[in-house]
């Protein structure tokens, strides 16, 4: 099997969430065989709602797309590492693959913090590949941040 990264769409997701004043965070979610289902990137100011962060988007429209609360076999690609929340609803979709670019020491919940898929409570375990593309991801988040930090 070949592996096929969807990281450069993530990316495009993520420079369009910064565009709009979001957190540059983006995630493409994939169905087996390649299909891409759903893209996005963050909304959680647009949509005055703090669950609308990129996974969110992308695992509720392939649920809906699939009429199915569950997702197996499906691969997510993430700009950032995933935090807790999101986690546990990879978790809870089934995801057969996570991939991710950046980590996130301080919010991130898959490598680092609540560690979400270590726990014996986690319904699901995905296959988790990190650092893909991790240096475009982390350039954006720190550009973001800082033209934040000036204005």
């Amino acid at each position: 099997m070949v592996f096929k990264s969807y990281m450069n769409q993530a990316l495009e997701q993520a420079r369009a969430a910064a565009d709009r004043g979001e957190v540059p965070v983006g995630a493409v979610l994939v169905a087996p065989g390649g299909a891409v289902v759903a893209a996005a990137g963050n909304r959680t100011r647009e949509l005055n709602d703090p669950t609308a962060h990129a996974e969110m988007l992308v695992l509720r429209a392939g649920c809906a797309a699939a009429g199915s609360e569950r997702l197996p076999g499906y691969a997510l690609y993430v700009t950032l590492e995933p935090c807790a929340m999101c986690a546990a609803a990879i978790a809870a979709a089934r995801i057969a693959r996570l991939c991710y670019g950046a980590a996130d020491p301080k919010s991130g919940g898959v490598a680092h913090g609540a560690r979400v898929f270590t726990h014996p409570q986690a319904p699901h375990v995905p296959e988790v590949i990190d650092g893909l593309s991790a240096p475009d991801a982390e350039a954006l988040l720190k550009q973001f941040f800082a033209l934040r930090r000036q204005g």
